[in-house]
This record gives C-alpha cells, structure tokens and sequence, in this order.
C-alpha cells in the first residue's frame, strides 16, 4: 500500500526495510493470504521473500524471480503521457490514438456526421 510504505518509492533497499518486507509478508501468509503481491522492492529481495514463503507471489517491479508478474494494463498500453512507473514496459502508445479517436468523434458530433443512417434505427 502506497500510504503505509510512505508513497511509491522502492521499499527494502535496506537491511531492516528488506527484513521488514520479508516479515510483512510473513505475516499476510499466517493471516490467510491465498498470494501476495510484491511491488517496487529490489529484485533480490523480492526473490528472498518468494523462495521464503508457501504461497505464491505477484511482481509489479520486483524482478523475474517471483511467482508470476502482473503489469497495470494503462501502463503497459501507453494510456497515461505524463507518468510512467519505472518498472513498466510499454509495449503500445494507445493514449495518443485513443485522444485521436475522440477529437474525431467530437468533429464528427459537431459536424452531424454522426450518427449517420447507417449506424441509426428508422
């Protein structure tokens, strides 16, 4: 969670923050957890935390080692052009055409271009 770890900065590039991520998810996997998601921590210590639990982990910028990887699809796509985490890789710049499509949409709103006869019911 962003507000407990103190913003979207990298937890566990020290010692005792690595320790304390080990613990936390120590503890989510006593208390129940089914997975837990490991994001923004270095990859050695995410590979740590992975090897040191039964149950399996996500990585969001947590390095190859965890159990699986998930990506928030708006990064992944290009969606946002002002803020890209650092972990992500773009793989698509869908914003700029999807800004594209809609100032098309607007014209052709404006202009009465749409709805047209073929996309109306008579």
């Amino acid at each position: 969670n962003a507000e407990y770890g103190g913003g979207f900065l990298v937890q566990g590039k020290s010692a005792d923050q690595a320790r304390q991520v080990l613990t936390d998810a120590q503890a989510l996997e006593d208390a129940g957890a089914f997975s837990i998601v490991v994001e923004s921590v270095p990859e050695l210590v995410a590979s740590h935390v992975t090897a040191s639990l039964n149950v399996p982990t996500i990585g969001i910028g947590a390095g190859v080692n965890t159990s699986g990887q998930v990506l928030v699809w708006h990064d992944m796509l290009g969606l946002f052009r002002s803020f890209t985490p650092k972990f992500c890789k773009q793989y698509a710049q869908l914003g700029n055409l999807a800004s594209e499509a809609i100032q098309n949409y607007v014209q052709d709103v404006q202009d009465k271009r749409f709805p047209a006869m073929n996309t109306s019911f008579s």
